[in-house]
């Protein structure tokens, strides 16, 4: 749940570092809030710095601090269900900047990305991303066993111990 003043990690090779979310675009389904997939307008808070031979060179630096961008939301820190029912969710919020005709202004990414970035219309950046995430890292589910639920939560590799707790 990307919103105002959100910060973002940029995960491409733009020059950026840190960006502020000022306006999540078309997305009036969920009151003003963004998530993986949607497009925002952002302020770049934090740039590499530039030396004068790297400004001549023809791999410059596409950004400064203050320039305001557009960018698509790649990851985020809150739960996405999916459409099968999983809860997917990342350990911090990331984005990946864009020109105005809505390409990639950088041409490399450095990061995970979300799979439902596809379904979105995003499969340029899924298909430049070097991991993408179509696994759950765990999901909690119910057990009806007997007259008892048992909770379990599920993990890649191998399941928990059953814990007694009551009906969902």
């Amino acid at each position: 749940m990307i919103g105002l003043k959100s910060t973002l990690n940029v995960i491409d090779n733009s020059g950026a570092l840190l960006i502020e979310c000022v306006n999540v675009l078309k997305n009036k389904v969920n009151n003003g809030w963004g998530s993986v997939g949607d497009e925002i307008v952002c302020v770049v808070k934090r740039a590499r710095a530039v030396s004068a031979a790297q400004q001549a060179s023809a791999n410059a630096v596409k950004v400064r601090r203050g320039d305001v961008r557009r960018a698509v939301i790649v990851r985020t820190a809150k739960a996405v269900r999916r459409p099968d029912g999983r809860m997917i969710r990342f350990d911090d919020n990331a984005a990946v900047l864009l020109n105005n005709k809505r390409e990639m202004l950088g041409t490399r990414i450095g990061g995970v990305v979300s799979a439902d970035l596809r379904m979105k219309g995003w499969g340029k950046i899924v298909s430049l991303a070097p991991k993408v995430t179509f696994s759950v890292t765990s999901v909690r589910f119910y057990l009806l066993i007997g007259t008892q639920y048992r909770s379990c939560k599920i993990f890649p590799t191998f399941l928990c111990a059953h814990t007694l707790s009551g009906p969902p």
